[in-house]
């Protein structure tokens, strides 16, 4: 969950989407919401970009996966680091796409939810725009 309105975000995730750099552990991709007439056209965009796009298919019925909007859910796996903010930028200027799991700069707050139950969390260093605002 992202609380995107306010100035400061947060992010709550579990401990297998902790790591230093993006896909230590979390190897099933960036999740990217579509409009399903949209979801071929934006699959081959998404290979251009250098990722692998999947239709994520739902587990207890048959079909993809469909959002409370109405839309599809592909997961984007990536095999090299990729420079995140301009892939960001990339994916949300693609017709078709609604949303990225990204969250790039969103949050400066993240708390994991641990496999122990403990709960860790972790700051986002100041950035430039952040110390000139105090």
């Amino acid at each position: 969950a992202v609380v995107s309105t306010q100035s400061t975000g947060v992010v709550i995730a579990d401990y297998r989407k902790k790591s230093a750099q993006l896909g230590q552990q979390w190897d099933k991709g960036i999740p990217i919401e579509v409009v399903p007439m949209a979801f071929v056209p934006v699959i081959n965009k998404l290979r251009e970009f250098g990722l692998d796009p999947v239709l994520r298919m739902a587990a207890k019925k048959a079909g993809p996966v469909v959002t409370d909007n109405g839309n599809f859910v592909l997961d984007a796996k990536f095999s090299a680091p990729h420079n995140w903010d301009l892939l960001e930028t990339k994916l949300c200027r693609t017709p078709g796409v609604v949303e990225t799991g990204l969250f790039v700069g969103m949050a400066d707050t993240a708390y994991f939810g641990m496999e122990d139950g403990s709960v860790e969390v972790t700051h986002r260093p100041p950035t430039v725009q952040d110390l000139s605002r105090s």
